[in-house]
């Protein structure tokens, strides 16, 4: 399990130094984004569904392009189709997709006041769990994580950009799109027509054939999600947080909006879980951003360097205490341990 434990003290290790984020050090940012690509991606009969995409894989490449467009979340299947053809296997679909969330992930981790506390907290659940068990839903959160980052910044029409591209990858990420007109400052009318609009055209084009065999199979079906309500009470607790202090966690005004509205949906998903707990689940993996948020913020409630220092130590021994839990004891872990990588040869 050492693999998983890399990425954490990698981490880990940032959170110690608190080097700043600048131009000299964007080759650090750079080698451990290639470092996490490659574990995520890189990886051999890791995740429940590992032997699924390899038959799906495995399907596309014999198909035409016009046949793997039409099979459903088209960016995924094309991909597949793609690396088929110019004679690549199953792991570099798996690398190109890591990629993606590893991407989302450092730019958003970014723009947060303490990066690597960030990243840390990204690790356990969000990378090792969906990064390698959830792959097309994983590079959805990619790029759902640049247009968190774009919409934090009030540009609105680049995340509805790049949550259009998400949901090519998995239908689910078109429930974000009315994210951007309920965190919008200005011309509040003029986004959600632009939202509404878009979420219409993303239904129509991704949704409208398979609507009732999603609704079908994550709810009507009452599938139970291991684990679920646990992960959704993960993202309960930073928005319980955030409603708490949303001043001095988010000063800016534009930016606590946004945050504010996720923390909401993160609270509503604890009463529905009972409901729905699949279907609850899948939608707050894409709330899990909200955990990167607000514990790379709680630094800023300490009042001394004395108490601040605990405090961060407090949320690192936390987000180790999830990745030791879950590995060592969670339903599905032997699906992910141990890590094995690609083989050598073929």
């Amino acid at each position: 399990m050492w693999p998983f434990w890399l990425l954490f003290i990698t981490a880990a290790v940032g959170v110690g130094a608190r080097p700043r984020v600048g131009k000299p050090l964007v080759f650090i940012w750079v080698a451990v984004g290639v470092m996490f690509s490659v574990v995520l991606g890189f990886r051999h009969e890791v995740g429940a569904d590992w032997f699924n995409y390899v038959e799906m894989f495995e399907a596309t490449r014999w198909l035409s392009f016009k046949e793997a467009y039409s099979i459903g979340d088209p960016g995924y299947f094309v991909l597949n189709w793609l690396i088929g053809q110019y004679g690549g296997d199953i792991y570099w679909t798996n690398f190109v997709c890591a990629a993606v969330l590893t991407w989302g992930t450092i730019v958003f981790c970014q723009r947060q006041p303490n990066p690597w506390l960030a990243l840390l907290a990204a690790v356990p659940y969000m990378l090792i769990v969906v990064g390698m068990g959830y792959t097309r839903q994983s590079v959805a959160l990619g790029f759902a994580l640049l247009g968190f980052a774009a919409l934090g910044d009030s540009r609105t029409r680049a995340f509805v950009f790049w949550v259009a591209l998400a949901a090519l990858f998995h239908k689910s990420a078109v429930l974000l799109f009315p994210i951007a007109a309920l965190a919008a400052s200005r011309n509040r009318v003029l986004t959600g027509v632009l939202v509404l609009a878009a979420t219409a055209m993303a239904y129509y084009l991704l949704l409208q054939d398979s609507s009732e065999a999603l609704w079908a199979n994550y709810v009507d079906q009452d599938l139970q999600s291991e684990g679920g309500a646990i992960r959704v009470a993960m993202n309960a607790i930073p928005a319980a947080a955030l409603i708490l202090f949303s001043k001095r966690l988010a000063p800016e005004l534009h930016e606590r909006r946004l945050w504010l509205w996720i923390a909401v949906f993160a609270l509503v998903c604890v009463p529905l879980v009972a409901l729905a707990s699949t279907a609850v689940d899948r939608v707050a993996l894409y709330l899990i951003p909200l955990q990167l948020f607000v514990f790379s913020r709680l630094p800023r409630l300490a009042h001394s360097t004395a108490t601040r220092t605990p405090l961060v130590l407090a949320i690192v021994l936390y987000y180790a205490a999830v990745q030791f839990v879950w590995l060592n004891y969670a339903t599905h872990a032997g699906y992910w341990a141990p890590y094995h990588f690609m083989p050598a040869g073929p």
